[in-house]
């Protein structure tokens, strides 16, 4: 004879299957986003997710209007210590060619300055003196997202696509 409680006993572990079944689904495609999400984040330093990257990154920025397009050139140069106060960078963005030269030249105006990647595929040392210069030769395409470490948290940030 089975008591009410063995036949429960055997609904709810109908149940449990169901759910844990369930759960494993869910588990299994919030694993399969999250690895997507982080494929896209590790690509060419810092990812190929069109302007919108770059748009992201600068959007916050009132002189920011888009990528100036530098393709075609071997070497560009961005200006260190631009605008009325010294704490940007001039052009904010630029789009280049794979194998293209960005050299960053200091203006001498807003302090110390440094240009950093945000994920780590360069950093250049200090300077404030004018005329200093750092250069980078960028070889996988990508969006990079660059930033002055003492000026980051005033908007001295800039950014660099390469197709």
């Amino acid at each position: 004879m089975q008591s009410s409680d063995s036949t429960s006993d055997g609904v709810a572990g109908d149940d449990e299957r169901t759910n844990r079944c369930g759960r494993r689904a869910l588990l299994a495609a919030t694993a399969g986003t999250a690895a997507a999400a982080l494929a896209g984040c590790l690509s060419g330093g810092g990812g190929d997710g069109g302007d919108g990257e770059l748009d992201d990154w600068l959007g916050d920025l009132d002189e920011y209007d888009g990528p100036v397009d530098r393709t075609g050139e071997s070497e560009v140069a961005v200006a260190v210590g631009a605008g009325s106060d010294g704490l940007a960078f001039d052009p904010l963005a630029v789009e280049v060619d794979v194998g293209t030269t960005v050299v960053w030249e200091w203006t001498g105006r807003g302090g110390r300055h440094n240009v950093v990647d945000r994920d780590g595929a360069f950093a250049s040392e200090y300077h404030d003196d004018e005329g200093a210069t750092f250069s980078h030769t960028f070889e996988e395409t990508g969006t990079y997202a660059y930033y002055c470490e003492p000026h980051q948290a005033l908007g001295m940030k800039g950014g660099v696509r390469v197709r």
